[in-house]
């Protein structure tokens, strides 16, 4: 990687070179020089427009705004706004999902629609991703690209903003009829597809069609939908394993063979001291997804001076999902390692950290999983935002709205098969790939045996009712006055039921006529399971009933009323122009958690608790127009970021590893409604240069303190009743009973970020025709930062990379165009280093990820476009422990879209 990150700052040095010689160029032009050959539409006045935005802006912000409908060339709303300076995207399939804002992970950044906070919750196919997170954070898969023409990233805070989200808020814009020409407008675009491993077609569709009277009243209808098939492959991997000596002594005692071994391979073997890795698996994961996304918007303006508008939006996102994995799983020893009590380990190697990075075995046990699940998310939003200019004085604004939002898997199974034979396994020394070669025919029907059906469901909702008023009063010719108040609840409930083993068990039985042949993976096929010749066979079906593993339940409620002021200046000083705003903000939340309290994962009663908490937020941003073209920007506030969902729960769990309450080890957890919200105060400091018709230099530094950050606190030793939980959850227990472990998350962490900004972006014009079409928009963000829990360990935060980088160089006519995109993200952590278990760091190697589109205007209304994405197929790699060991190692494809897009 290090190598891609040198090209990467190569490229950009490059970049900021020409940008350099074109600012100086247009910026020594007369200002009445003629522009005739510079390309003000498409993709250029995309630029153009999104610049002024950023340079009215009294907040230090970014914008994205679409060329026209449906010109958002990227698969979704991730991937366009990963452009953005300080902004990083992690991908599933190859495909944007989630982003982090100026180092901080989804969970900090406030997403709105149309000026209303948006949630949606994630999917992912890897438990080592965070398969179902129920959070806070945004999955901008839900929605689709082509129903958004505006994209604005607010980097600092003011108080008319509604607290949260301490990173910044993403802002998602739909069009307006009353922002389209009088009377019938409309466009429809139309691109089919494929990728390099599905070779499927990929329809997407999106059109809209508006109506504007006079003026006066309008309706706008806009419909996406996109249906394409995904693969990932790869190599994974589970949690490695340090086997202890009694464990290696009672395999060896029960039948594994070592004697192939030397004699020192042998003592090193039964030490205890090696590490294995788990799972060793061949991994392909398949999805069909169906995107569909409608939005209505009715504006009425009655008077001059009032307008009404009613947004609706309604989003479904569905996948079907298949996974195949041929894995070593082991019966009889731990860890789902290579070996079993049956194997005969032929030959061994490991490195200096004793990680067994290459081991021989005779008769390991496998597993040929195939995994089925259909997953669902729906999204439904209707507001009604209003602006009145009572005089010109005094203006009155603000909205009332309702959404939900769904995500549910009414099916998540797992048919296991069986197999034995021998296989090598190597691992590379810089933890990026792995290998298997087996000793055995995998297509063998006669090699395999059914194994067990594992059935789940989960679900999970979330609502929000909200509602704001503003008032604005122009006091002079410098001072506004704005003011305003707001209402909102939230609410997110959800369970996970598992049904895992318990139905349609039969271990030994002979697996020959329920298998599929498995050709798929680059690597090695094998058989797998097929679900409808298994239900016939053993009479089962996918079902929940009699399930007692029920997990995870719980509701959170969020009840918030915030009221705040804001003093707003734009006036001359000394030549030069001063403009922005002083705010404090009030809030006043209570929230209610009930979740379960479980024994061995039944639910056996229900905990529900209360909690308030209050504060008050100052801010300050100020812009300073030292010229028309040159402005310093500084900003100043304090924000918060409300605790995870899963952290305020009321759900927990008691355990002991015993029966004798004599000499039982109990342990005990809970969650902690009683969390009060991050803290962070920020300051940022910018300079912006503007020049020509798009150019623009911008320099900013950033730094964040961060208080109050959720860690785990265990206690040891302490009576029962310090729980608060029943004490139902186990027999014999008594307020005094010794609880060996006990822990619940607390807050206590503290953090900072320090970051660098920069952006920049041109047109060519300097250079002679036909270069002078040319452009380029380019920028680069480095971060530092520091987590430190209450046992002093310190470790970068989750989801952080310390550079990022984006470039993309055009070039564009009035007839034609063609531009390259790139995105560098460095590695990042899933989670640090806990100071006592090198297998708690996990994270993800950095990334290149290369894109590209193209269009011809056939006429002034008939446009055909061409796009493509992940042209070098990039590998995602994910590592695990201090050591930088393999975890998961995944390709998904180029995907390529040729379409028409026509406006009338």
């Amino acid at each position: 990687m290090a190598f891609t990150y040198r090209a990467a700052l190569a490229a950009l040095a490059v970049g900021a070179s020409c940008i350099s010689m074109a600012a100086a160029a247009q910026d020594a032009a007369s200002q009445g020089q003629e522009d005739g050959e510079i390309v003000v539409n498409g993709y250029i006045a995309s630029l153009a427009k999104a610049r002024e935005l950023k340079r009215n802006s009294n907040i230090i912000k970014d914008v994205i705004v679409a060329e026209d409908m449906a010109k958002f060339p990227e698969l979704n709303l991730a991937e366009s706004i990963q452009r953005l300076p300080g902004v990083a995207i992690n991908r599933e399939a190859g495909e944007g999902r989630r982003i982090t804002l100026r180092g901080l992970s989804p969970d900090y950044i406030r997403v709105q629609l149309n000026g209303m906070e948006v949630l949606g919750n994630v999917d992912s196919a890897m438990d080592s991703r965070g398969q179902r997170s129920r959070d806070r954070a945004f999955d901008f898969n839900i929605f689709a690209s082509e129903l958004f023409s505006r994209v604005e990233v607010e980097k600092s805070y003011q108080a008319s903003q509604a607290e949260g989200g301490m990173a910044g808020t993403v802002g998602l814009f739909t069009a307006k009829p009353l922002d389209q020409k009088q009377g019938i407008s409309g466009a429809i675009a139309a691109k089919l597809g494929t990728n390099s491993y599905t070779k499927d077609a990929q329809p997407r569709v999106a059109a809209m069609l508006s109506q504007n009277w006079d003026n006066r009243f309008g309706i706008l209808l806009s419909v996406a939908y996109s249906k394409r098939k995904t693969e990932e492959q790869g190599y994974n991997t589970y949690s490695p394993s340090q086997l202890s000596a009694s464990q290696i002594a009672s395999y060896l005692g029960k039948g594994l063979d070592i004697s192939a071994l030397s004699a020192d391979q042998q003592a090193k073997f039964k030490s205890g001291n090696l590490v294995f890795a788990s799972g060793n698996r061949l991994s392909v994961w398949d999805a069909r997804q169906e995107r569909l996304g409608l939005t209505l918007a009715t504006q009425w303006r009655p008077a001059d001076n009032l307008l009404f508008t009613v947004d609706g939006l309604h989003g479904e996102f569905t996948t079907n999902r298949d996974e195949y994995h041929l894995a070593t799983r082991p019966d009889n020893t731990s860890g789902s390692v290579i070996f079993d009590t049956t194997s005969k380990i032929k030959s061994i190697h490991w490195d200096s950290t004793n990680f067994v990075d290459s081991i021989s075995v005779d008769n390991a046990t496998y597993a040929s999983e195939h995994r089925r699940s259909r997953n669902k998310n729906k999204f439904n939003q209707i507001a009604l935002t209003y602006k009145w200019d009572a005089t010109e004085r005094f203006k009155v604004d603000g909205h009332i709205g309702y959404e939900d939002s769904s995500y549910t898997t009414p099916i998540d199974d797992k048919l296991y098969l069986r197999a034995r034979g021998g296989m090598t396994t190597t691992y590379s020394a810089d933890g990026t790939s792995a290998t298997n070669s087996y000793a055995w025919n995998t297509l063998d029907p006669s090699k395999y045996e059914f194994k067990e059906f594992y059935f789940r469901e989960f679900w999970n909702k979330t609502n929000l009712r909200e509602g704001v008023l503003n008032g604005a009063y122009t006091l002079n010719d410098v001072f506004t006055l704005r003011g305003g108040a707001s209402y909102r609840r939230f609410s997110n409930s959800g369970s996970e039921i598992y049904n895992d083993g318990q139905f349609q068990k039969f271990g030994g039985d002979p697996a020959a006529s329920i298998v599929d042949t498995f050709t798929q993976n680059k690597s090695a096929d094998w058989l797998t399971g097929n679900y409808d010749r298994a239900f016939a066979k053993y009479n089962a079906q996918h079902t929940i009933v009699g399930a007692w593993d029920i997990e995870n339940t719980f509701k959170v409620t969020e009840e918030t009323k915030s009221t705040y002021g804001q003093l707003e200046w734009n006036a001359p000083v000394a030549g030069m122009r001063l403009r922005g705003n002083f705010s404090l903000r009030a809030f006043f939340t209570d929230t209610t958690s009930t979740g379960n309290v479980t024994q061995s994962d039944r639910p056996i009663g229900v905990v529900t608790t209360s909690a308030s908490y209050s504060d008050v937020l100052p801010a300050l941003n100020a812009a300073l127009e030292i010229t028309p073209n040159f402005l310093l920007r500084v900003a100043a506030a304090r924000n918060i970021n409300r605790p995870s969902l899963g952290s305020m729960s009321a759900s927990g769990t008691a355990s002991a590893d015993g029966s004798d309450p004599a000499s039982r080890k109990i342990t005990a957890s809970i969650g902690n409604p009683d969390l009060k919200p991050y803290k962070d105060d920020a300051i940022d400091v910018s300079a912006e240069w503007y020049f020509g018709q798009v150019g623009l230099i911008s320099l900013g530094v950033y730094h964040k303190d961060i208080d109050n950050l959720i860690i785990t606190d265990t206690q040891y030793n302490v009576p029962y009743s310090t729980t608060g939980l029943p004490l139902s959850l186990l027999p014999s227990l008594t307020p005094n009973t010794i609880v060996s472990e006990y822990s619940k998350p607390i807050n206590g962490g503290k953090a900072y970020i320090t970051g660098f900004e920069a952006a920049a972006q041109a047109n060519f014009t300097f250079l002679p025709a036909p270069f002078d079409k040319l452009g380029m928009s380019t920028n680069v963000t480095l971060i530092d930062s520091n987590i430190r829990d209450k046992n002093g360990v310190n470790n970068p935060i989750n989801g952080l990379s310390k550079s990022s980088a984006n470039a993309t160089l055009y070039y564009e006519t009035k007839r034609w165009g063609i531009r390259g995109s790139m995105n560098y993200r460095s590695s990042y952590l899933r989670s640090g280093y806990d100071g006592k278990k090198p297998e708690s760091k996990d994270g993800f190697d950095g990334t290149v990820y290369v894109d590209a589109a193209a269009f011809y205007n056939l006429t002034d209304r008939i446009r055909l476009t061409l796009d493509a994405i992940n042209l070098t197929n990039e590998t995602e790699v994910q590592f695990n422990s201090i050591y930088h060991r393999l975890h998961n190692e995944t390709r998904s494809g180029t995907s390529v879209f040729g379409g028409v897009s026509i406006k009338f």
